[in-house]
């Protein structure tokens, strides 16, 4: 099955609503010039535009896999946007992220998913939990869940934990077989009965054709970084060989799965 790349729109940001200070990157919520609100992660913020790469390369993932994923948008910031904001932190953030940054789509009235409350289908749940697997998504526990229930469904947000292989470029072979210990937190994992039956469902997406229309999509000036030689495309095959490999070993982190359902149950 071959997938469309995806079409990320452009937008302008036109308006600072808000920070979220939650964590180290300070997203905001903005108002943009299609009339939308959107998510903000900016390209100046913590461990710069490596969290936006994570984020739009998950995302799109999710999305045709056929879960659910907010919009995500290209979000323009201009040079003058920030000088009068009296907030001095904020203020930098804003100086540091002129250029290209990355919009979700504000899902307004979500609340936050509680396994408490909530109740997904084992299918659902596997998929989720099959997906963070893969990408090693650290940040899906029941302290953060990062999923909304909005208009009664479940919807996927923050991905910008995951793929931290490419946060040491010299060593990222060593992670593809890696398993991932750190599912065992995550908050679906009682419920992910059929992570198997998904891993026949899915593999067969995960070509490196289908990888590079993901790819494709990244802009070259999040790609590229100063003192490193690589080109963009040079990037985005890494990007695509090391989800190919990880999915072709994909026994390794399904192993780890039922090793940790069988700790929790």
């Amino acid at each position: 099955m071959n997938i469309k790349k995806p079409e990320i729109r452009e937008v302008e940001i036109i308006r600072y609503v808000m920070p979220f200070r939650e964590g180290g990157s300070l997203p905001a919520l903005v108002d943009a010039d299609d009339d939308f609100s959107y998510v903000i992660k900016f390209r100046g913020a913590g461990q710069g535009k490596r969290v936006l790469v994570a984020e739009l390369i998950v995302g799109e993932i999710a999305r045709w896999l056929g879960l659910r994923m907010p919009e995500m948008v290209f979000a323009e910031l201009h040079e003058a946007f920030g000088r009068t904001e009296p907030d001095e932190e904020i203020q930098d953030l804003l100086k540091f992220s002129v250029g290209k940054n990355l919009g979700v789509h504000y899902l307004n009235g979500a609340i936050t998913f509680d396994p408490n409350v909530e109740q997904i289908t084992a299918m659902e749940a596997s998929k989720i939990v099959w997906l963070d697997a893969l990408i090693m998504n650290v940040d899906r526990t029941v302290r953060n869940t990062n999923m909304l229930i909005w208009n009664r469904e479940l919807w996927l947000i923050d991905h910008g934990a995951s793929l931290y292989f490419h946060h040491n470029w010299d060593h990222w072979e060593d992670q593809v077989a890696k398993p991932f210990i750190q599912i065992k937190d995550h908050v679906l994992l009682k419920q992910a009965t059929q992570v198997r039956e998904v891993d026949v469902q899915f593999r067969a997406l995960f070509t490196e054709e289908n990888l590079w229309k993901v790819l494709s999509a990244v802009p070259d000036e999040w790609l590229q970084e100063e003192g490193r030689s690589a080109t963009a495309d040079e990037v985005r095959q890494i990007y695509v060989t090391f989800l190919s490999q990880r999915v072709q070993q994909s026994i390794l982190f399904l192993d780890q799965i039922d090793k940790a359902r069988e700790g929790r149950i």
